[in-house]
């Protein structure tokens, strides 16, 4: 198989049931959740499996589930084939937050972006979600998706925001807070 096929050189691709020019909302909505998957690679690969053995299996199946969402936001019309992400994948993200919570210290003040090179990449990831989130939100103005696709991401950004403050906390690094806001977190109890 040739990588090059040379049937986007008139500016447009193929989308699950037909073609759309490349610059399609589609495209961009799909096109940043590959981006997204490709600044997770990168942050995994600054984990080490002795300190982030437990969270690198869990980001490996998001890496899995970002592909979900990517094909499910590929795909023009419903009829076509069954969609991939499910209520139960967001849901599934939730006891990882929690459960990576539970290891940071309490935060009552918003926390600057950044840290060891594990936590200012996962903060890169949290924001490129965000982006996509948007992405997707646009496109669902425009045409049909799988609403879940947007549940998901806007569940991930929080995951990704959570073991970012997980991995400053494991290399021992403090978080820092942003100081000119007020406290906007409740202490938990």
């Amino acid at each position: 198989m040739k990588i090059y096929t040379r049937t986007g050189d008139a500016g447009q691709t193929g989308v699950i049931g037909g073609r759309v020019d490349k610059d399609d909302a589609r495209v961009e909505a799909y096109g940043t959740v590959d981006e997204l998957n490709s600044f997770l690679g990168q942050a995994m690969s600054f984990m080490d499996t002795e300190r982030f053995g437990d969270l690198l299996a869990d980001l490996l199946q998001v890496q899995h589930e970002l592909f979900d969402c990517g094909s499910d936001l590929a795909l023009l019309r419903e009829e076509l084939r069954p969609y991939k992400v499910t209520a139960e994948m967001v849901a599934a993200l939730e006891p990882w937050i929690d459960k990576y919570d539970a290891e940071t210290p309490d935060i009552t003040r918003f926390i600057l972006p950044g840290g060891g090179q594990v936590s200012s990449a996962l903060h890169v990831c949290r924001t490129v979600c965000r982006r996509a989130e948007r992405r997707v939100v646009t496109l669902a103005r425009e045409q049909a998706i799988n609403p879940e696709v947007r549940r998901y991401l806007n569940r991930l950004s929080d995951l990704f925001f959570t073991i970012a403050r997980t991995a400053n906390f494991r290399e021992g690094v403090a978080d820092v807070e942003y100081v000119r806001s007020a406290e906007v977190f409740r202490r938990q109890s």
